[in-house]
């Protein structure tokens, strides 16, 4: 006769290692939005080290793109971490252009990126925010197929416009 397999005592998870385990891109912020962990999916996808962003403001590791005039991504992702604060309600934010800073040849430069992220409040006992669980995902592959998708279906209809006015311009000439 087999135990019970509820019966077991199973242990609490070490939540560190999970984090860490995850798949998805995390990162942990402080309510003065200060990086205080990041897992090595973030690290991947945000092409930088642990070292250069613990300890750091968000915003001062992920700078808006200098060259980028229209550059919203800092403006969006503060707005949406200080609902985080003000609701105590996680938030979803669209699909966000936010380029990301890389090392080249002959220094850094910027690169085009786009981002799914969901802000989350983690709480103490008391319902008091003690850190925001940042959560991004990159999509920049889904989006640029979505902008070439649609410069296509452009294309087509351009094309289409073009060849019904050739073959009226042509009924006309052989009217002449």
């Amino acid at each position: 006769m087999e135990a019970d397999p509820t019966s077991r005592a199973v242990p609490e998870p070490d939540y560190r290692v999970l984090f860490a385990a995850m798949p998805t891109p995390l990162a942990v912020l402080a309510p003065d939005f200060t990086i205080v962990a990041v897992n090595d999916e973030y690290l991947k996808v945000s092409r930088t080290e642990r070292a250069a962003l613990i300890g750091r403001g968000i915003f001062e590791a992920f700078p808006d793109n200098p060259d980028d005039p229209g550059a919203t991504g800092q403006a969006r992702l503060r707005a949406s971490l200080e609902r985080v604060l003000r609701t105590g309600e996680p938030d979803i934010m669209a699909v966000q252009k936010y380029d990301i800073r890389v090392a080249c040849g002959d220094g850094a430069r910027f690169e085009e990126r786009y981002w799914s992220p969901i802000n989350t409040p983690l709480m103490d006992a008391d319902g008091v925010i003690t850190h925001i669980l940042h959560r991004v995902e990159e999509v920049t592959g889904f989006t640029q197929s979505l902008e070439i998708a649609q410069a296509n279906r452009r294309l087509r209809e351009a094309n289409e416009d073009l060849d019904v006015r050739v073959v009226a311009r042509t009924e006309e000439l052989r009217k002449e």
